[in-house]
């Protein structure tokens, strides 16, 4: 009877579960990842030009590494990503924050910004050739392109969401204008902003392979390029399985970031 009440909170909204069980639950979802593609590739079912084996996969990994200087490609990708990541941080944030708190600056940039991030960012590689060259400018601006949009997009919504009851009631206190965005807006709107930037981070890394796709002579996008050219279907599943672990660690160190700095929103995980 206990083990039937416990197991049916499990699965109620919002009920927290234990560290142990979190991280026991996600491996496990890894296992059973591993176990089908063991399983459709061993047993035949998935011919090796589209899906190499486990064991294959692991051998070309370590011949990347060993022979093909795999390192530099990662590290040249970490460098491309980060960097237009950050640049569109510097500016999101400071404006989607302006934009969730001044009516005035929603009028006049979100319509501009919802127009267009509907654009692909991949159709703007030619101007971005023309403008910028085929050097690393080129690549940084894609990345920037596809994250920069979305990102102040949501900062402003997150900002837009600080409780009315909080301004209406620092206002009444005496609290100034400029006091109310300080000490009100900004410390409610930080857990948010950090979560998005996790998010967005993501989305990021999803536009590295568009963005090493031309006159690229490194990048773990541009290997996986080469490697289709050639039908080296294990190299592209090493560029794409160290582009998910990557991504992992960065989750991972967000996810700490915001239990030490936010500890009361509850989304730190299991670190």
């Amino acid at each position: 009877m206990v083990n039937n009440v416990t197991l049916r909170k499990l699965f109620l909204p919002k009920v927290d579960i234990s560290p142990q069980l979190y991280l026991s639950l996600s491996i496990v979802s890894f296992v059973v990842l591993f176990l089908l593609w063991a399983v459709l590739t061993y047993g035949g079912i998935v011919p090796p030009l589209f899906l190499p084996a486990p064991d294959q996969v692991a051998e070309n990994a370590l011949l990347l590494f060993r022979e093909f200087d795999l390192t530099q490609d990662i590290l040249a990708s970490m460098f491309r990503v980060t960097a237009g990541f950050l640049l569109a941080a510097l500016i999101a944030v400071p404006l989607g924050i302006l934009m969730g708190s001044l009516k005035v600056c929603e009028a006049a940039f979100e319509p501009i910004l919802g127009f267009i991030r509907y654009m692909p960012a991949s159709a703007f590689i030619p101007l971005f050739i023309l403008w910028l060259g085929i050097g690393e400018s080129e690549k940084i601006a894609v990345i920037f392109f596809g994250t920069f949009f979305q990102m102040t997009l949501m900062v402003m919504d997150v900002t837009k969401n600080v409780s009315s009851d909080l301004i209406d009631t620092a206002y009444t206190l005496g609290v100034s204008p400029r006091g109310v965005f300080r000490r009100i807006i900004l410390p409610a709107s930080l857990p948010g902003i950090l979560d998005t930037l996790r998010i967005t981070f993501g989305w990021a890394w999803t536009y590295l392979v568009v963005a090493e796709i031309v006159a690229a002579g490194s990048g773990l996008g541009h290997m996986i390029m080469q490697s289709q050219r050639f039908l080296k279907t294990s190299h592209i599943i090493v560029g794409i399985i160290v582009i998910g672990v990557i991504g992992i660690l960065i989750d991972i160190f967000f996810k700490w970031l915001q239990g030490r700095l936010f500890p009361w929103t509850g989304k730190g995980g299991t670190v």
